[in-house]
Order: C-alpha cells, then sequence, then structure tokens
C-alpha cells in the first residue's frame, strides 16, 4: 500500500491558499482583505512637527504642585500661600513643628526637585537634570502617544519616528481629502491635556472684572467655556490631572447626547473622592485642553473614581476626543513645521517599476533553472510560484502594510527562494554521482541539504525580526516582506518538492537523468 504524502497535502493546500486569498490585492476587487500600500506607494500625507517642550516643564511644575498639596493635605500639615512662581512652587508652613516632616515628604516623594527655605517660606523647584530629562520625555512620549492616536483611528501603519533633537516625522499613507486631512491633524495636534480644577467661589462673581495679572495674584487662572463665551476662575492648582485617567470611552447622556466617560486610577480615585468630600455645594470645572466644558456642583462625595465630559459633541468630536483621552496626553503641544501631501503618481510608477523587476527577476530566475536543471528547475519554479502566491496571501490576511522596501523584499525573496532549491538540487546531483538511485540520491540530497538551508534561513530571520522591532515604516515593510518569504520558502523549496519528488520519483527513469537533474548518466560511477 502506497504511504500517504502528506508533503504534497500541505503544499497543494498552502499552494491554492495562497492564491485565493492573494487574489483581492492581485485584481484590486473589493472582495476579501487586501494588502495595504504604504505611503511611497499610495500617496499621502507627509509631516515634520516641532514640541514646544518648554510647556512640558510648565506642566510637569504643576503636576508637582497638586502632589505637593495632596500630600500635605494627608500629612495634615498645615500651610498657606501655595503659588507657581517661575522658579517653582512656593508656600508657606503655618507650624514649625511640620518643617522636619514636609521636609522628609518632598525628599521621599519629589524626585527630581529640591528644597530652599526662607525662614517658613519654602520654594520646591526640578533640578535642572530633571527639567532636561522632562523635554526629552515630552518628545519620546508624543511619539508613542501619536502613534496610538493613529493606530486607535485606524489608519494602516502609519511611521511615527523621532527626527533630529526635538522634531517628529509622521507620514500617514491613505489620506486623500483635505477633511481627511484635517481631521488626523487636529486628532495629532490635540494635547488632550485633562484637568479638574476648583472654581474660586470666593471671587467668581467678579470674574468679568478681572484681568488674569489680578486673577494670577490670588493663585487663579480664567478659563473660557468650551461652547458659550462664559468665563470661569478656578484655581491655578488642579486637583487632579490626566496622568491619572485609565480609560475613556463614549456614552451618551440621559437627552442621548453623546458624552465621553472616564476612568481614574487607585491614587486619582481617592483624591478625587477626598476633595468631593470636602467641597459639597461647591463647584468643580472639567477642564480639557485649557478649556472649561462643564463646572457642576458637587452635591454629594463622589466615589469610584468615574467621571463624565458633556459639551455638545458631535459623534465625530466625542470619538476622537475619547481616542486622545485614552492615548494619553501628550506632555507638550506639538506644532505642524512642515506638511506635504504627496500623490498617488509616485506610487504608480514605483509599482510599475518594481513588478517590471520582479517579473525580468523570475523570468531570468526561472529560465537558469530549466536550463541548468531541467525538469527539476521546472519544480522548483512551481515552489516559487507558490511562494509569491503565499507571501502576498498571508500579508494581506494580518493587514500588512506594502512599502517601496517591501516590494524590493519580495524580488530579494525570489532569489533566496530559489537559493533553497539550488542547494538541494546540487545535493541530489552529488549523489547521483556517486551511481545511487534516484530515490536514493533524492532523499540523501534534501537530508543533506536541509541544515545548511535551515541555519541561513534562521539567521537571516533573526535579522529581519532585529529589523522589525527596532525599525519603523519601510523598514518593518521590507523586514516583514523578508520574513513571511524566508517561512514560506522553507516550506514551498524543502516540504513542497519534495512531496512532489516524492509522488513522481516512480516515473523517473534512470536513463532521464540527464533531462530531469541536467545530468549527464556518463557523470555518474
Amino acid at each position: 500500500m502506497k504511504m500517504f504524502n502528506y508533503r504534497v497535502v500541505i503544499f497543494l493546500f498552502a499552494f491554492i491558499f495562497g492564491i485565493v486569498f492573494s487574489l483581492p490585492s492581485l485584481l484590486q476587487s473589493d472582495w476579501g482583505k487586501k494588502i495595504t500600500l504604504g505611503l511611497d506607494l499610495q500617496g499621502g500625507l507627509h509631516m515634520v512637527l516641532g514640541v514646544k517642550s518648554e510647556v512640558a516643564i510648565e506642566s510637569r511644575t504643576k503636576s508637582i504642585a497638586t502632589s505637593i498639596k495632596y500630600l500635605l493635605d494627608d500629612q495634615e500639615i498645615i500651610y498657606d500661600n501655595v503659588a507657581i512662581k517661575q522658579n517653582g512652587i512656593t508656600l508657606e508652613l503655618l507650624d514649625s513643628d511640620d518643617v522636619a516632616k514636609f521636609q522628609a515628604i518632598v525628599k521621599k516623594e519629589l524626585e527630581g526637585t529640591t528644597l530652599t527655605q526662607n525662614g517658613m517660606v519654602f520654594t520646591i523647584a526640578m533640578t535642572p537634570e530633571e527639567i532636561e530629562r522632562t523635554k526629552q520625555n515630552a518628545i519620546s512620549q508624543a511619539v508613542e502617544t501619536i502613534r496610538s492616536r493613529l493606530d486607535l483611528f485606524g489608519l494602516a501603519e502609519p511611521t511615527v519616528a523621532k527626527q533630529g533633537e526635538d522634531k517628529i516625522l509622521v507620514e500617514i499613507p491613505g489620506i486623500k481629502t483635505p477633511a481627511d486631512e484635517q481631521r488626523v491633524r487636529e486628532l495629532i495636534a490635540k494635547t488632550a491635556h485633562l484637568q479638574m480644577m476648583a472654581v474660586d467661589e470666593d471671587r467668581a462673581a467678579r470674574v468679568l472684572s478681572m484681568s488674569e495679572a489680578e486673577a494670577a495674584q490670588y493663585g487663579d487662572v480664567i478659563l473660557n467655556d468650551v461652547k458659550t463665551p462664559e468665563k470661569y476662575l478656578l484655581k491655578e492648582i488642579p486637583v487632579l490631572d490626566g496622568s491619572m485617567l485609565t480609560d475613556a470611552s463614549v456614552g451618551y447622556s440621559q437627552s442621548n447626547q453623546p458624552v465621553i466617560n472616564f476612568v481614574l486610577n487607585g491614587e486619582g480615585a481617592k483624591i478625587f473622592g477626598d476633595f468631593s468630600g470636602k467641597s459639597v455645594g461647591k463647584r468643580m470645572a472639567i477642564v480639557l485642553d485649557n478649556k472649561v466644558y462643564s463646572a457642576p456642583v458637587i452635591n454629594e462625595r463622589i466615589g469610584g473614581g468615574k467621571g463624565q465630559i458633556s459639551g455638545n459633541f458631535t459623534q465625530q468630536e466625542a470619538h476622537d476626543i475619547a481616542i486622545a483621552l485614552r492615548s494619553g496626553a501628550l506632555l507638550a503641544p506639538v506644532v505642524v513645521e512642515e506638511k506635504r501631501t504627496i500623490g498617488p503618481s509616485l506610487g504608480a510608477d514605483s509599482i510599475q517599476s518594481s513588478t517590471i523587476a520582479l517579473v525580468v527577476g523570475f523570468g531570468a530566475v526561472a529560465l537558469f533553472m530549466i536550463v541548468y536543471y531541467g525538469l527539476s528547475g521546472v519544480l522548483a519554479n512551481i515552489a516559487l510560484i507558490a511562494n509569491l502566491f503565499i507571501i502576498i496571501a498571508v500579508m494581506a490576511l494580518f493587514g500588512a502594510t506594502l512599502t517601496l522596501p517591501g516590494m524590493a523584499g519580495i524580488v530579494l525573496t525570489v532569489g533566496m527562494a530559489v537559493d533553497s532549491n539550488v542547494i538541494i538540487l546540487e545535493r541530489i546531483r552529488e549523489v547521483l554521482r556517486e551511481g545511487k538511485s534516484i530515490a536514493k540520491a533524492i532523499e540523501d540530497g534534501y537530508a543533506n541539504a536541509f541544515s545548511a538551508i535551515f541555519d541561513a534561513n534562521i539567521t537571516t530571520l533573526i535579522a529581519a525580526v532585529a529589523l522589525y522591532v527596532y525599525g519603523t515604516g519601510p523598514i518593518k515593510g521590507f523586514a516583514l516582506t523578508i520574513s513571511i518569504g524566508i517561512l514560506v520558502s522553507m516550506l514551498t523549496a524543502i516540504l513542497g518538492t519534495h512531496g512532489i519528488y516524492n509522488m513522481i520519483v516512480s516515473k523517473i527513469d534512470k536513463n532521464a537523468i540527464s533531462k530531469w537533474f541536467g545530468i549527464k548518466k556518463e557523470e555518474t560511477i
């Protein structure tokens, strides 16, 4: 009874899989998943952003001031006149017995700060090292936050990378209309800095007659309502900020209007609960990017760390703000310093050139294999065709983005895939020259070639994985196609052709080895 040829079954299944799932991409049809083309192939938006890192210093100072107030209240230390100055945060202790306790708290809880004393007045300031670290963190965090926002927005493999010392490169394929471009730019630039700020109830009625300088004398700021001309007088130091936010999602109010529900972490929930418990009957403003979205009266202690932002949003506005909050606030605002829209004509030329290179390369390799290895070269070419279909199918199923370097990777994969077949066929020819049977030559040829092919492919795969992990944009595309190509070539070259040989070996005449393997009978022993 003939043994079940599992190799051929697997190869045929993979080949059919490759043809079926690559067709939507090859034919550009509307059914099935397709490969997404990168910026260099389909056009899109190219931007260089600048980061206002000095704003990150101001935000960090406010965050430290919030922490100081919370720690002092928690330890029941009596203080007064907390204010943010240019050189840091100043406050006055009212009990000399609290000085040692306060100094210990600052040393333990507020790393990267210095504490100076003038009588009972203390100044907490960031060290120069902490200031520089905050600036660099603002840039690094902006890169990660923008990338996260674009991913949540549903855009295909955008490139977001640090450029130079303080610039960010953003490339987004597939942005074609001015409306899409505007929406993406707003999503990127939205600081999404959420703050809960107490309304200064004592002076709130005078807000229309107060200047910003006068408000600052009382430790207040004047902020505008997001939808109306109304102004609010708020305590400058926030009750808490968005760094304590863990989730944000779109919901609906009782009047069926879109709202944004948010959830705070444990520390934020405790601060929120403690403040609301002490401030019943007073107002607390929900501030997003220095605009007041609502300022409800606190009727009772609010526990659980959950809140809601309402502001007459459209569905799209609520969705985009929730994305921005969920992905994290930018530590510093970003500004567009360079912008250009790349048209698809470059992509069309690139696709045409790459396709010609692929066809010419494949044709030359296929012709060489047939001339040099005979009918065995034909089998190698079949495996090569299967290889190309499977690579495209796998990339389409995983929603991969194909860039110009990625197409170069596919062309390179053609050469790498046929290289495995060359090694196998040379090993088969060596055994045939020793005078052994064709069946024995095929088995020994694959056995002898396997270790060399495996080692070479694994080392290349390791390099490709490293490129994918640490690279960005086009480099990732190149690494991805190479990685898929290596794995697929192992399937087609080693498993697939081996199975075909096992299926037809009994039909190969010993006298036809020249036709099958390009070796003359007189070369054998």
